[in-house]
């Protein structure tokens, strides 16, 4: 499950963060994921309860947005926004489309206690 490591990675981001900031703890984490992104929300937010103990983030909330998946057709030029892990064109059926966003994971706000 490499939501463990991503999650590890994410504790060490927030740790640096809290020290450049001299925060004494943080309060909420609030992630992107997109559909795509490889990352399973569920298991991501489970890995978080239970590493976030032993952290600043100990009592922090985790708000995990999941970004749908936005196309951009190069067939009938239109851009749509699906929730489904496809690359087909939900106006005209082409699969030769544009990946626009819904592939990564970002950390997109921290709300910490200073």
């Amino acid at each position: 499950m490499h939501e463990y490591s991503i999650v590890m990675s994410l504790m060490e981001q927030c740790e640096a963060l809290a020290q450049l900031h001299k925060a004494t703890r943080i309060e909420q984490v609030e992630l992107k994921i997109g559909v795509l992104s490889g990352v399973e929300p569920a298991l991501l937010s489970k890995a978080f309860e239970t590493f976030k103990l032993d952290s600043v983030c100990h009592e922090a909330r985790l708000v995990i947005n999941v970004q749908p998946l936005v196309l951009q057709c190069n067939h009938c030029e239109q851009q749509s926004q699906v929730d489904e892990r496809t690359i087909v064109c939900p106006i005209c059926q082409s699969n030769k489309t544009t990946v626009i966003d819904g592939e990564d994971m970002m950390l997109m706000q921290l709300v910490m206690d200073t």
